[in-house]
């Protein structure tokens, strides 16, 4: 079985800070680390690759050079094959764009992976749409929000969570995934891993390597764009009534609500 963990490299969420000009992320000295949910990901991938022998587990990303960090991350953890998609060319994709440009990757890799997974989410975005995305790319069935699998006989049985419970699906395989942070603990990179990893020589993959349209790829390409971002403002400590009948405090409330002109 192959299978093929999408990563992405994302600001430390505890260190993000906005350039109060230009609206836009401080990127320079901020820590970069492995998108918390796609530790989940590479998790179960690895899990699947402990139930079964023979297993391949390849980590992929696209980003900056710098991004190859995560992908020497995976390695330590257990992951088997990398791929680093950095191109000038990619510079600016937006959800859609690099669904299309993970897509294409995927398509050159050998083996035909049997499961693509993702993330539930990225922490610096949050749309959760690349994983559907690339699965659309693919032709390939996608199962969001997943915290369990079991898989046998090219079929997968997936535990799948909803807003007030959890449903059990089967699949056939080759499918996609984006798994939950409830899916798993995330181990830690072993001594043997963060050796092989140390040495591990990333060569990066083009847009022309992977057959990537040029009209599909970069900001030009991308039917969205981020025009700002902006801190929201800070909450107030606000007004706490007790000690009242709640009918008086309701009429209170309305009473203020009135004053504010909400009503």
């Amino acid at each position: 079985m192959h299978i093929v963990v999408c990563v992405k490299q994302v600001p430390n969420t505890t260190q993000v800070r906005i350039h109060p000009e230009t609206n836009t992320l401080v990127r320079d000295g901020v820590e970069s680390v492995m998108n918390p949910f796609d530790e989940n990901a590479l998790e179960m991938a690895l899990q699947l690759k402990e139930k079964h022998p023979g297993t391949k587990v390849t980590a992929l990303t696209m980003g900056p050079a710098q991004a190859a960090a995560v992908l020497k991350e995976a390695v330590g953890r257990g992951a088997d094959e990398v791929m680093l998609l950095c191109d000038k060319a990619f510079a600016g994709s937006d959800t859609w764009a690099t669904s299309y440009a993970l897509s294409r990757a995927i398509g050159t890799l050998e083996p035909k992976p049997d499961l693509v997974l993702f993330g539930k989410q990225a922490i610096d975005g949050d749309t959760a749409q690349v994983g559907p995305g690339v699965a659309d790319w693919l032709g390939l069935p996608c199962i969001t929000y997943a915290f369990g699998i079991e898989v046998a006989g090219g079929q997968a049985v997936v535990q799948r969570a909803f807003e007030d419970g959890y449903e059990r699906l089967e699949v056939a395989l080759p499918c996609a995934l984006t798994v939950l942070k409830e899916a798993n603990v995330p181990r830690m990179a072993s001594l043997r891993g963060k050796m092989a990893a140390k040495k591990l020589e990333i060569a990066p993959v083009t847009a022309e390597q992977i057959g990537a349209d040029p009209s599909r790829i970069g900001l030009t390409a991308s039917p969205t764009r981020v025009v700002k971002i902006f801190s929201p403002p800070p909450k107030t400590g606000g007004v706490k009534w007790q000690g009242e009948e709640p009918a008086a405090m309701a009429r209170k409330l309305v009473e203020a609500l009135r004053e504010r002109q909400v009503i």
